[in-house]
């Protein structure tokens, strides 16, 4: 048998290489095996932190038994989710026809083709409260195979149109007013916890980006984002000694998390936390709850070459067994003999952006240096090794190796917003030109005719063409097999793609980029402006751009001199109180820049920073509306009064 999975990319893959089944990674040699051999395919999707993951490894996949079923009468596909997000997002869709426990591992049986005609999520080894045995699927799926083909190719045939159907409708709606996004944060308050915060019941996630449109909403939207993340973070959801965020957790008043750690949820966390301490009702404890996450991010998942990880285990060996979530239920000293959880250590390309996006902007927010430097050595990193020749982007590495996987458009989306930020945070405009980059690319490929095959919506008139696609196109697996249906933009743990790439192209717009960036994050926002209002659960990233969108541009630009600008904020006077002033005001953009810096962005294209210089050698801020600005002021004093003229 041949270990194809002991040299795989992805830590999960290399996790399975000793199991005894004859695993292949994700790719056209399983399926062609699977037309030859005339036998169904079993895709088995997970990641390398999940704990279910793990327990259906041990109790099934290390079987020999079950090996020699699946061996036999099936080709066992493995399939890292955070490595081939399409891969997931598509079967995902097909799996909610027969389960609507969806989750991970995520199981399917599907066709040589890769149709889908039967799936679920964890299958235990003996059958327990209703759900059957693995071994007992096995077999049935095997037996249906072989006397009743005809009905399996109905049920796959029959899933695909359905999945076709339900996909959300491209139509081109307007951008809701403030009056409808105040409705979407009425409808989010109505599910609110309000004893434990949170949204709905058990199991319960933190939705960061939820949290971030009702930051971006203002009014009520920001007093619940305060409660909300008031409460998650003096609850078991959030490590009291390390500061980072669990996944979620089982029960209503956040006890009993699952305990793996995202680095797509804490990024996120630590850039809402970073919003709302902004203005002047900004919450004391959330400098504590910020540093706290930027702790775990810079301490633990930050590699040596300075790129993130993308999560940490919920398991740990302890006293030489497995346990689940032992090592975060004892203090400090306790921890202190015990070998942290193991991390993922590949690095995504898109959460990698999030984490670049967050630290910057906390350390913007907070004065704290350390953490813009920590952004600023992932983004160098990423922009050597994740940036190809041609500048297509590598979806994933471990170790200097790059995954054959494609990127996405959450790659684009994700990275370029990071950047722009973190151009933000630090003045150098080389991050910006290269955010630029990524959006364009994302433009050109999505306005290439070759993209604008879309079907037309059923009453004859085109559907709204989305105006970002991913260079390189999507998965070519899935494409070969007409299986790239999943186009569905609603979010969940993280934005989407399209969100992302508004997200980016919005903020490249605000530091003077050009009218077209603006445009296309509303022709993107256009795209799910019909559905996103109705469902603010599933749609937070996208409101929060929207919500942005219909705001006022407020812009911030403080010059200071090379002195201050080379120091961290606080340490130098009298030009730190006027920063300490900018950084705490509310605004669509702030930046404290050098008049080097500025004259550097300004050549490089963002009309922004043209012209904005000291004033008689003294630092200055310039407080603009959409580019129009006040004159430039001196003194924390009077910053304050052009923010309530």
């Amino acid at each position: 048998m041949a270990n194809r999975l002991a040299d795989a990319v992805s830590p999960y893959l290399r996790a399975h290489a000793d199991n005894p089944v004859d695993w292949y990674p994700w790719g056209e040699e399983a399926f062609a095996d699977a037309r030859r051999r005339d036998v169904p395919v079993l895709v088995s999707i997970g990641y390398a932190t999940c704990h279910w993951c793990h327990v259906m490894a041990r109790e099934s996949f290390s079987d020999p038994s079950i090996a020699e079923l699946l061996d036999d009468g099936f080709v066992a596909i493995k399939v890292d989710r955070e490595e081939h997000p399409e891969v997931d997002a598509s079967y995902l869709a097909a799996a909610s026809a027969f389960t609507r426990q969806l989750g991970w591992p995520l199981t399917i049986f599907a066709r040589p083709d890769g149709r889908a005609f039967y799936a679920g999520t964890y299958f235990p080894p003996r059958a327990q409260q209703g759900i059957p045995s693995f071994r007992d699927v096995l077999e049935a799926v095997g037996e249906a195979w072989r006397e009743r083909r005809d009905d399996l190719d109905h049920t796959a045939e029959a899933v695909g149109a359905a999945i076709a159907a339900a996909s959300v409708a491209r139509t081109d709606a307007g951008l809701p007013d403030r009056a409808a996004l105040e409705d979407a944060v009425r409808e989010l308050a109505d599910d609110e916890d309000a004893v434990h915060g949170g949204f709905g019941s058990a199991p319960k996630f933190p939705v960061a980006p939820v949290l971030g449109f009702l930051a971006a909403a203002g009014g009520t939207g920001r007093a619940l984002a305060i409660r909300t993340l008031r409460k998650m973070g003096a609850s078991p959801l959030r490590d009291p000694v390390e500061g980072g965020f669990f996944r979620y957790a089982t029960r209503e008043d956040w006890s009993e998390p699952h305990y793996e750690r995202m680095l797509t949820d804490n990024a996120l966390l630590l850039e809402v936390a970073a919003e709302l301490s902004t203005g002047d009702d900004r919450p004391v404890f959330l400098e504590a709850l910020a540093s706290g996450v930027v702790a775990f991010l810079t301490d633990r998942m930050q590699l040596p070459d300075g790129g993130f990880a993308a999560a940490q285990d919920s398991e740990s060996t302890i006293d030489g067994r497995r346990d689940e979530g032992g090592y975060y239920r004892r203090d400090a000293a306790g921890r202190a003999p015990l070998e942290p959880p193991a991390l993922d250590a590949k690095l995504l390309t898109g959460w990698n952006g999030l984490a670049i996006g967050a630290l910057a902007r906390a350390g913007q927010v907070f004065g704290d240096a350390a953490a813009i430097s920590t952004a600023r050595r992932a983004a160098d990193r990423l922009l050597v090794d994740h940036v190809r020749g041609d500048g297509m982007l590598v979806r994933a590495s471990l170790d200097g190796r790059a995954s054959s996987a494609p990127a996405t458009l959450e790659d684009t989306g994700m990275l370029a917003g990071g950047l722009v930020r973190l151009a933000v945070a630090t003045g150098e405009a080389r991050y910006a030109v290269a955010a630029r980059g990524l959006v364009d690319a994302a433009a050109e490929t999505a306005a290439a005719p070759s993209s604008r095959s879309a079907a037309s919506a059923e009453d004859g008139e085109e559907q709204a063409h989305p105006p970002f696609a991913a260079p390189g196109g999507g998965d070519p697996v899935l494409a070969a097999r007409g299986l790239g249906f999943a186009d569905d933009p609603a979010e969940g743990a993280t934005p989407s793609g399209l969100t992302a790439c508004a997200d980016a192209a919005w903020r490249l717009a605000a530091i003077g980029a050009g009218e077209r960036y603006r445009d296309l994050a509303e022709a993107a926002m256009r795209v799910v402006a019909g559905i996103a209002p109705t469902r603010p659960i599933a749609f937070g990233g996208a409101l929060g751009v929207m919500a942005r969108l219909a705001a006022p541009l407020l812009q911030l630009v403080v010059i200071v001199p090379e002195d201050v600008r080379a120091t961290s904020v606080g340490q130098v006077r009298p030009a730190a109180e006027l920063v300490d002033e900018a950084r705490r005001q509310e605004a669509s953009v702030t930046a404290v820049v050098t008049e080097a810096q500025a004259d550097a962005l300004a050549e490089a294209g963002f009309e922004l920073f043209a012209g904005r210089t000291l004033r008689d050698g003294r630092a200055a801020a310039y407080r603009c509306r959409s580019f129009v600005c006040a004159l430039p002021v001196t003194t924390a004093g009077g910053l304050r009064r052009l923010a309530t003229d």
